[in-house]
């Protein structure tokens, strides 16, 4: 979710990967393969990003989260019953 996103935005401004893996200092093909959702991508680079593109950090968060969710659950038989449990918890905090 987060690497389509980073490759839209990035498109949208008109970067080329060399320019995103400069300010990162990684290799293009890092880049390359954090948009294909192949690589994490480091939590630290997400104001980084945010700032580059001009969106907000925290759109950029909630996507970073979302796709660390997702890896936990994914192969999990009742990984979706547990996110369900999970939501409904959160959701009934004060």
């Amino acid at each position: 979710m987060l690497g389509q996103r980073l490759r839209e935005l990035r498109e949208a401004k008109g970067f080329v990967q060399r320019e995103i893996a400069a300010k990162l200092e990684i290799d293009t093909a890092y880049v390359s393969k954090m948009e294909k959702g192949d690589k994490q991508i480091s939590r630290s680079w997400l104001p980084v990003l945010a700032n580059m593109y001009g969106v907000t950090e925290n759109e950029l968060l909630t996507l970073w989260l979302a796709d660390r969710i997702e890896k936990v659950i994914d192969k999990e038989s009742l990984g979706v019953n547990a996110l369900h449990y999970v939501l409904n918890k959160l959701e009934s905090k004060p």
